[in-house]
């Protein structure tokens, strides 16, 4: 028998890696869900809701590579789209699966459940449009050739595409020789061009007397750890790191020097990196917590930047050049430089005595020393990725949040995204409270698929960020419903989970160590002041006009 629509898709899927399969079934899809279920080299992943499955996806890909996410029509991909918009904000690579009605209906405009009631199939898909970087109706007759302009296009872009399947389409036959499989243009790069960038560009750092390299998020994104690794290494120079871009490269690399964060921290790496003659910025974006408010201030014109399809040189922009192709061109014409520089490296020791209060100067620093090789670690947007961001993470871990879409509620299901990509390593879960009661369901996904991570919540009667960033930080709508949060995974199917609520350094203590040996998942409460908040989050309070862009910082 010929191959169906449906299997044509997924064998292109698990061509990119993919061995998991997130989602919400529902009826128009139930084609997509049945051919996933019967892969012997896939699984379905069952969220509790589509939101949670496209943040679970995200996760995934962002350890992965690539994620593929199942949905119904209309509601359920409604439901997907907050997560697939942050997908596509943070190059974060996602394939949609969407089943629709069947053709009949669609043709006939009735008026069918999961619609607005109006005839109209193609509005969801256009809704979309602006979160996606390719989309397609499959049929048998297209879907080859519309695959691999898809893949073509996330594997091009590292951004989500969407892939409506008509319920009656997805297990039909394909259709031979209607649609010729053509081979689609990936952005290429030009070699003139890219000769004549790197030739700019060596002769500048040659010039400069002092240099630095700031490591951005685009590197882990588009597969370019070694390229990058290589250049570094070439120059010789210090690397610094921006919020989002931490663990871009290994932070334990002799020539990391900490992270770059405008004029809210570390004032002797902003004072070495905005004096360089020259910044080589490989793949950072210029954005508000990236730049502590704003308040990075290096010069243009001293600024080199290597991203994703261009390189600018000053204010010189050379087009049609692919990021690792130029960092591969750059390292072999680069010369070593010997660059002074300064070296901020972790949070130092756990203040406070054992019998103390748990303050974020005894908090973060013991979070900072329970971390291993190679944990996966994922922290919500918010004060604990504030916390967190300025410690130094151990050999070939990874640091993952969410910093430029910025929704809350993201880290939980995006750490069982992880997990499931790569269930050898930890997974350590750093949470808030307020972020937990939005997303709290997919711990029970945790236990469903064998997945132990390690879960702290922190829970400080509220939405803290928020408290800080107001103007009346003890409003009402920064007040939670007050859950009994360690009995959530009991509650959730957990039950032989490792649970702990601590309010001192003592037993915050007591229960890391318990964590790291229980061999199970575990959930550890971590009960601190309201208003108690790491330094980052208290100085973006500081410059809170600046972040929103109404002053200048000084003004």
């Amino acid at each position: 028998m010929r191959q169906s629509l449906i299997e044509h898709v997924l064998q292109r899927l698990k061509q990119l890696g993919i061995t998991e399969v997130f989602g919400v079934p529902g009826d128009f899809s139930f084609g997509v869900t049945d051919a996933i279920c019967a892969d012997p080299d896939l699984q379905w992943i069952a969220n509790s809701n589509e939101l949670n499955a496209a943040y679970a996806a995200d996760g995934y890909a962002r350890v992965k590579g690539f994620a593929a996410l199942s949905t119904a029509f209309g509601v359920g991909e409604l439901s997907a789209l907050n997560g697939i918009a942050g997908s596509y904000t943070e190059h974060v690579p996602v394939f949609h699966l969407v089943g629709m009605p069947n053709t009949k209906t669609q043709r006939e405009r009735r008026l069918v459940h999961h619609t607005l009631g109006k005839g109209e199939f193609d509005a969801f898909i256009k809704m979309a449009q602006p979160a996606v970087c390719a989309s397609a109706i499959l049929t048998p007759e297209n879907v080859e050739s519309e695959m691999e302009r898809l893949v073509t296009a996330a594997v091009s872009h590292r951004r989500p595409v969407y892939l409506g399947i008509p319920a009656d389409l997805a297990t039909a036959p394909l259709v031979n020789g209607c649609a010729a499989v053509s081979q689609v243009s990936a952005p290429a790069t030009d070699p003139d061009t890219l000769a004549e960038a790197v030739t700019l560009i060596t002769e500048k750092l040659a010039r400069a007397k002092t240099a630095a390299i700031l490591a951005g998020y685009l590197i882990p994104r588009l597969g370019c750890t070694a390229e990058a690794l290589a250049l570094v290494e070439a120059t010789g120079l210090p690397f610094a790191t921006m919020f989002m871009d931490k663990t871009a490269l290994d932070e334990t690399h002799p020539q990391y020097i900490g992270m770059y964060d405008g004029r809210i921290m570390n004032p002797e790496i902003r004072e070495f990196i905005e004096g360089c003659d020259c910044v080589l910025n490989l793949g950072a974006l210029w954005s508000d917590l990236n730049t502590g408010a704003f308040t990075a201030n290096i010069d243009p014109a001293r600024m080199i930047g290597v991203m994703h399809h261009h390189v600018r040189v000053g204010r010189a922009i050379f087009p049609n050049i692919e990021m690792c192709d130029a960092l591969a061109a750059l390292t072999s014409k680069v010369g070593k430089k010997q660059v002074p520089a300064p070296k901020v490296h972790g949070l130092g020791e756990p203040q406070g005595a054992p019998g103390e209060k748990i303050t974020p100067e005894s908090l973060y620093p013991r979070w900072e020393k329970f971390l291993r090789p190679g944990d996966l670690v994922i922290a919500e947007t918010g004060t604990v990725s504030m916390g967190l961001a300025f410690g130094l993470m151990p050999p070939g871990s990874v640091f993952l949040s969410q910093l430029l879409w910025c929704s809350i509620g993201w880290a939980t299901p995006a750490a069982l995204g992880a997990a499931l990509a790569a269930p050898a390593r930890r997974t350590v879960l750093i949470t808030g409270e307020g972020a937990l009661q939005m997303t709290l369901q997919e711990i029970g996904q945790f236990c469903r698929y064998g997945c132990k991570p390690i879960i702290f919540c922190l829970n400080n009667e509220g939405y803290l960020i928020e408290r800080l960033l107001c103007k009346e930080p003890m409003n009402c709508y920064n007040d939670l419903a007050p859950w009994n949060y360690r009995q959530l995974p009991g509650a959730l199917g957990c039950s032989d989970w490792l649970t702990a609520r601590v309010a001192t350094n003592a037993e915050l203590d007591a229960a890391m160590a318990q964590a790291a040996a229980c061999g199970t998942g575990a959930f550890i409460e971590v009960m601190t002041e309201k208003m108690a908040a790491p330094p980052m989050a208290v100085k973006l309070h500081e410059s809170i006009q600046t972040l929103y862009g109404l002053k200048r910082m000084g003004e």
